[in-house]
């Protein structure tokens, strides 16, 4: 009878573990992913080699791709295309689906970097740089902006977040085993100082403005994607020391007359390859995401 017990036990632990090395992947182990990109020009990587969507300017080397060839991966599909807003996640861009057409329940990964040109990424960018040459030395985009004691682009960042909160919400409706994380935005203007006038067309009063507005947006992402249930990844202190005024060596944000491949106040490959690292670091977090 103890013999009998003894092997009774033995059988049942031998079960147990055999269903426990079921239910758990080996250490060292990943699931393949099924993720898709979503986002605007700092994802597509306009002008970055090689381009493989001209009407999105999208590149086979910006960071979703980069990502993904470090990562076991079930499929992979960007849909991040240059000059989209929140609206281009349910509406056509050009000849392109909306983005969040890509979702499916069976998505597991979801990248999203959104917003800068729902506060008119392109329209300050020449806003400011035409009131520049009137006054280098001065802050004529701080003026423009803040005119009558209301900050222009501060309310457009406020009336952003939900915008940005609906897409998220959709996210997970569309695609709800996904874990989503949502990019923030690397430095255009140096963390410090008054900036390369004419290289980077911001008056060297105005650069302190365009700073805080960088920072302002990048805030907004990070508690609209916390209240969301999505993973913020800051890719603007990485990038500080490598803004647009840099050596062209140095530099993860192209100026006025680029360099290298890229169009201008957008990532280049470095830049790319640097948003792709930190959104890998996060990756690799135990109990990453959500």
């Amino acid at each position: 009878m103890s013999r009998r017990r003894a092997r009774s036990g033995l059988a049942a632990l031998g079960a147990a573990a055999v269903l426990v090395g079921g239910a758990t992947a080996p250490a060292g182990a990943t699931r393949a992913e099924r993720y898709v990109s979503l986002g605007d020009s700092y994802t597509s990587a306009p002008g970055v080699p090689t381009q493989v969507d001209a009407n999105c300017g999208r590149s086979n080397n910006n960071y979703p791709s980069l990502t993904a060839r470090k990562l076991p991966m079930a499929s992979f599909r960007d849909v991040s295309c240059g000059g989209a807003t929140t609206v281009e996640m349910w509406k056509a861009q050009g000849t392109n689906p909306p983005q969040l057409d890509a979702l499916t329940r069976h998505t597991t990964l979801v990248t999203l970097q959104i917003g800068g040109n729902d506060i008119g990424f392109g329209e300050i960018i020449a806003t400011c740089a035409r009131l520049s040459y009137t006054d280098p030395t001065g802050a004529p985009c701080t003026a423009h902006y803040t005119a009558g004691g209301t900050d222009v682009l501060a309310r457009r960042i406020a009336a952003a977040a939900p915008r940005v909160h609906k897409v998220i919400k959709a996210i997970h409706q569309r695609a709800p085993r996904a874990k989503v994380y949502v990019l923030g935005y690397p430095a255009i203007a140096p963390d410090k100082g008054t900036g390369c006038w004419p290289s980077l067309p911001t008056a060297a009063g105005d650069v302190a403005y365009s700073r805080a507005t960088a920072k302002r947006l990048n805030g907004m992402l990070r508690i609209v994607a916390t209240l969301s249930r999505a993973t913020y990844v800051d890719t603007y202190k990485p990038s500080i020391g490598h803004d647009a005024c840099q050596a062209p060596a140095d530099r993860w944000v192209e100026p006025l007359v680029p360099a290298s491949p890229a169009a201008p106040f957008h990532p280049n490959a470095a830049g790319e390859q640097a948003m792709a690292d930190a959104l890998l670091k996060h990756l690799a977090r135990p109990g990453r995401g959500h």
